[in-house]
């Protein structure tokens, strides 16, 4: 190699580290700036409400004092948790919440049940566990209207019943559930609503997955989403919105999303309703060759943080806190059956804007454990 030829390398070398610098800073200053915008827009607050316009009051009404948490010990417990579906990070979370604290109060959980998102199987899930005589159930409605009936016969049966996220339609709070116990599902929209819309540069073309479904939780994360924006942002145009609702949502959300970015070449971004969603959005961003397109969501999920980790395709999330709603959910549900105590109606926790800026802070609110290591050595690159 000529000397000549030789020092072009170099210069051509030092140019591209310095481009790779320069571009991973400003990857960085956005991921801080739109945390900013973000966490201003929350403030501490919990935006959304109840799914009968209940105003949201704090998990801190769940707290038990030590002579509460003997009663209940005393009182020798059976619960068990009724889930619309499983598997993902924010079940785990929950289950995990939920049986960390039963433990402490000595309940024991008979069933765990995974509906897969059929409201049918759920049905039959809770026959199934009625069955069993549990003193308590905690659960979430696939289909609020559909198994209606189903928790009517919970209630019936004298059993205390605690809601996540979602009431079964026709129930009477106080009399029939105790209380349902959520993340701010609003909040978290309008959350990853500002970090989207601050990613792309406050303009431009977007696209949006949204839950089809009968489902109040994932309703209020796409109105808190959508307003935003469209209130906000002015000169950001949502071009495309199509519904997910498949038991396979990586699949089809991967359809739907491939369909939107052939048709929009311009696209800069697009919303999913949680982490799963996102995964199928990110595999079709791929399969286009579209790894500049900025995506948000809600959930904090492994694949999300390992994106957001990367710098690739994730510009950020709102996260729900799953392991502290099921501490919650635990407490109040064991405090009502031995101690016969009142609580709100709706009881929520809230909105958690995450990006690379935060994720390992983040990861552990959410998670009460440290980052995983394959992230945090992703973070270290």
């Amino acid at each position: 190699m000529s000397a000549a030829v030789a020092s072009l390398a170099c210069i051509a070398m030092l140019t591209g580290c310095s481009n790779s610098t320069t571009s991973s800073e400003s990857a960085e200053d956005t991921a801080a700036s739109a945390l900013e915008v973000a966490q201003k827009a929350i403030d501490g607050k919990v935006l959304s409400t109840g799914a009968n316009g209940e105003k949201a009051a704090s998990a801190d009404v769940a707290d038990l004092t030590d002579e509460e948490v003997q009663k209940i010990k005393d009182a020798h417990l059976k619960a068990a948790l009724v889930f619309h579906y499983a598997g993902n990070d924010w079940y785990n979370a929950q289950v995990a919440g939920l049986k960390a604290t039963f433990e402490e109060l000595g309940v024991e959980i008979i069933a765990t049940t995974d509906a897969d998102f059929s409201p049918d199987k759920q049905v039959s899930d809770i026959e199934t566990v009625l069955a069993q005589n549990p003193d308590i159930i905690i659960s979430i409605p696939t289909d609020a209207t559909a198994t209606s009936a189903a928790y009517k016969k919970v209630a019936e049966a004298g059993v205390t019943l605690v809601f996540m996220d979602q009431p079964a339609n026709d129930l009477e709070a106080g009399k029939d559930y105790v209380s349902v116990v959520s993340a701010d599902n609003y909040g978290n929209g309008v959350a990853s609503a500002h970090i989207l819309a601050n990613s792309i540069g406050k303009k431009g073309k977007i696209a949006a997955l949204y839950h089809d479904a009968d489902f109040f939780v994932t309703e209020q994360r796409y109105e808190g989403f959508k307003k935003t924006i469209e209130e906000e942002y002015p000169d950001i145009q949502i071009i495309a919105e199509k519904g997910v609702s498949d038991s396979d949502l990586v699949a089809q959300s991967q359809q739907q999303a491939d369909a939107i970015i052939n048709q929009n070449p311009d696209l800069a971004g697009m919303w999913a309703p949680w982490d799963v969603p996102a995964e199928g959005v990110m595999a079709a961003a791929r399969s286009a060759g579209r790894n500049d397109l900025k995506i948000t969501t809600i959930d904090l999920g492994e694949s999300v943080g390992v994106a957001m980790a990367q710098n690739q395709l994730i510009s950020g999330t709102s996260a729900q806190r799953p392991y502290d709603q099921g501490v919650t959910e635990a407490k109040i549900a064991a405090g009502a059956r031995v101690l016969g105590k009142t609580y709100p109606t709706h009881v929520a926790l809230s909105a958690l804007p995450v990006t690379r800026t935060n994720l390992k802070e983040a990861w552990s609110e959410v998670y009460h454990s440290d980052l995983p290591s394959n992230i945090a050595d992703l973070m270290k690159n």
